[in-house]
């Protein structure tokens, strides 16, 4: 079968290899993958601009849904022919005391897919039982390949932050997570401006079209043109220490700023004022179950619409393109099919 696969550190160490079809334990399925989408963590990979730990050679891809094959001999509950998603947290210590609190995506020695055990940029991945979740009747599984970045957004939305109705919230970076992240906090009833840079605005128009305000540069005005005090909320998904400088220089006093992005660089400034202004830091990572249920329910309703954000559809072979698609800014999300 082919596979997307990231076999060194080096940046654009990415090509396309033949590999066997993996076999499964006794609590696995095996998924023939009908869609997986592109992350901005494998463009990461494939830059080498990543603060995470690859298990090198290893198949990219950890957004993705499918339909199972074979079933593992202690499966119980999953049949051929099922169509599912599957969480990322492919490995996890059952005695970690996060894991014990249903907190597994918090597990130190978690390891997920696309870096520390095979993805889904393939034909056929293999997956825990634990990790599926049935994809809803009317939801098209292109669609449900992409609850993985959609449950990243709730938790931070929703778990993570205070966002309340007639809050105005500020979402630095219009990548597929900080358009989520806003798509749910006008779900919660909030103000939102999704800000980027000049060469975000074919993104920054996707953002408007969930009814968002759209802001190349700086949010300031924006932030405080309701009282002069600031937003309610920033949500930092870009996670440069510049936009965690702008976060906090542009949230009102008391208020939360609620960091999802990624960012290897050290700070460079002080953030003293986040003392001085009584302000809250709260970091958001990954998801668990009830994020997944609330979201498939969500998606197959319709009250939240990925559709918008998708920029395209590519097969195995054309990984490059849609990479450099979105590499570029050209597009929000690339979806791959490996079946195409």
């Amino acid at each position: 079968m082919n596979a997307v696969v990231n076999f060194a550190s080096e940046p654009h160490s990415v090509e396309l290899r033949e590999l066997d079809t993996p076999e499964i334990g006794d609590t696995d399925v095996l998924l023939e993958i009908a869609a997986v989408g592109v992350c901005g963590s494998d463009l990461h990979q494939w830059t080498a601009q990543h603060s995470w730990t690859v298990n090198y050679p290893v198949v990219l891809g950890h957004e993705f849904g499918g339909i199972i094959t074979a079933t593992g001999s202690r499966v119980d509950n999953w049949n051929v022919g099922d169509r599912v998603v599957s969480e990322t947290a492919a490995v996890i210590d059952p005695d970690n005391p996060m894991t014990r609190r249903g907190l597994y995506n918090l597990d130190t020695s978690r390891k997920g897919f696309g870096y520390g055990v095979n993805g889904a940029m393939t034909q056929f991945v293999r997956v825990p039982q634990r990790c599926l979740h049935r994809v809803p009747e009317g939801l098209a599984l292109e669609r449900a390949a992409l609850t993985e970045p959609c449950c990243v957004a709730y938790n931070a939305v929703v778990n993570n932050s205070r966002v309340r109705p007639g809050d105005r919230v500020v979402v630095l970076g219009p990548g597929t997570i900080g358009i989520l992240c806003a798509a749910v906090a006008r779900l919660h009833g909030a103000e939102v401006a999704v800000v980027g840079l000049e060469a975000d605005k074919n993104r920054i128009a996707v953002a408007e079209s969930y009814g968002c305000e759209g802001i190349v540069g700086d949010a300031t005005d924006w932030a405080m043109s309701r009282d002069g005090l600031g937003a309610d909320t920033v949500i930092d998904a870009a996670g440069v220490s510049a936009t965690l400088k702008a976060a906090i220089e542009i949230v009102r006093p008391a208020g939360w700023i609620t960091k999802v992005g990624w960012g290897p660089q050290p700070l460079g400034f002080s953030i003293d004022p986040l003392v001085q202004k009584n302000v809250t830091l709260q970091g958001s990572f990954s998801h668990n179950w009830p994020v997944w249920e609330a979201v498939l329910q969500l998606l197959a309703s319709g009250k939240l619409d990925v559709e918008p954000i998708v920029g395209g559809q590519w097969g195995l072979a054309d990984w490059n393109e849609a990479f450099e698609k979105m590499h570029h800014g050209e597009i929000v999300k690339a979806v791959l099919l490996p079946g195409k």
